[in-house]
């Protein structure tokens, strides 16, 4: 009898598997390609369309050249000679604490390792915070030298921290604005010390200071306008050092958030200023200015001028979930669609009313998936023309459902 009843309930259950494969595509929508939903999701928001000012006035007059940058959209507001081929000074350091932050989202290293100077480093001369060869630092510390007090010495530790010399920091610093499309650069050294054949252009460094503010973290260091930190090797004396802000812009024009200063005979007086004002935040870059104070005047002209005729709305914020979509053999069935980036639009002040948006979610997508997967896309319309796209990705990784979890959910089908 306990036999028969075992073979009675196999035979069940390989029926059961047998109707399993014919319905499983039921259930799931069967094995099409993934397709654009016909019945779209759609989320009107009041949402501004980009544009593109102009004028034929020269506002950074003493700059050798300039630009004028959204930092939303990356749209430029304002250009004179800007991809012209000049010593940048010590605005190289944005590109060298970029690399480190992207080496810390990797993992590669983290904010609170310790780095040993070297006596490579320890010997760099300009402005620096004559660490001593074999003391240690972290890199948030070094980081916070090269924002704050433009430290060269920081600069080198870092390079070797990361890529072992500096040689091969400067190979990645030149990949990294070739992937940035920053085509009138080449970097030599990692701090920028004058150097033969270093050289990059006012919309380049537009381009990596862009990049640079995507990193918060830093954020702070940029506004920070002094502090200290301890330096010296530990078994000796170690003395508090002054760092201040090479960047008086912060102190100058209200909402400055940054960047980054240099100046050597050479490069002249040069700047990359950052400031915002509700949620428009603007990136302005002189090169090549006769004295200091052109160098902020230029700066602020500039600022100045992209607030008086822009304005920007956010359509999504990082993280936002857009909508959701179902997962054919999922585990779980359904996940999210959200913004991988804050995403704005830039409008000429008073029109911020005049576009909708769309998100186009994918009807379904089959498992697994992958964190950061386009999913869909925000679609923004001015007059039913598309003026902007952008993608949406998903939020979590869906698995593919085990065998038992198909079963149970075909079981609810058949309830």
């Amino acid at each position: 009898m306990f036999s028969y009843k075992i073979t009675c309930w196999a035979l069940v259950f390989l029926l059961i598997l047998s109707a399993l494969v014919f319905l499983t595509p039921e259930i799931y929508g069967g094995e099409q390609d993934v397709v654009v939903s016909d019945d779209l999701q759609v989320i009107e928001t009041a949402a501004p369309v980009a544009v593109k000012a102009d004028t034929a006035a020269v506002v950074a007059e003493t700059a050798k050249s300039a630009v004028l940058i959204d930092s939303g959209s990356g749209t430029v507001l304002y250009e004179k000679n800007s991809h012209e081929k000049l010593p940048p000074a010590s605005i190289t350091k944005i590109m060298t604490m970029l690399l480190v932050l992207e080496a810390v989202d990797r993992g590669q290293i983290s904010l609170q390792d310790q780095v040993t100077i070297s006596q490579r480093a320890a010997s760099m001369g300009g402005s620096q915070m004559y660490m001593e060869q074999g003391e240690q630092q972290t890199v948030e510390t070094l980081l916070k030298g090269m924002a704050i007090g433009s430290a060269n010495d920081a600069c080198v530790a870092c390079a070797e921290y990361v890529a072992g010399t500096e040689e091969i920091f400067v190979e990645m610093m030149n990949k990294r604005a070739q992937e940035l499309g920053m085509k009138d650069t080449n970097f030599v050294n990692t701090n920028g010390l004058p150097v033969a054949n270093h050289y990059t252009s006012a919309y380049d460094i537009g381009l990596m200071s862009r990049e640079l503010l995507k990193h918060k973290v830093a954020h702070e260091w940029f506004t920070t306008w002094q502090t200290t930190v301890l330096v010296g090797l530990a078994n000796k004396e170690q003395t508090e050092f002054e760092l201040t802000n090479t960047n008086r812009l912060i102190k100058l024009y209200p909402g400055a958030n940054g960047i980054k200063t240099g100046f050597t005979q050479e490069a002249g007086y040069c700047l990359s200023g950052s400031a915002t004002k509700d949620d428009l935040t603007l990136i302005a870059v002189v090169l090549g200015c006769d004295t200091t104070q052109h160098r902020w005047g230029e700066t602020m002209k500039l600022l100045d001028y992209g607030f008086a005729i822009c304005e920007s709305a956010v359509l999504a914020k990082q993280g936002e979930v857009l909508g959701s979509i179902i997962v054919e053999k999922g585990s779980p069935t359904t996940m999210n669609a959200i913004a991988d980036s804050d995403i704005s639009l830039l409008v000429k002040k008073g029109e911020r009313d005049q576009v909708t948006t769309e998100v186009i979610l994918f009807d379904k997508l089959k498992a697994p998936v992958k964190a950061g997967d386009k999913v869909g896309e925000l679609i923004a319309l001015k007059d039913g023309q598309e003026v902007g796209r952008y993608t949406l990705v998903a939020d979590s990784d869906i698995d593919v459902a085990k065998l038992h979890e198909i079963y149970i959910r075909m079981l609810r089908t058949l309830i």
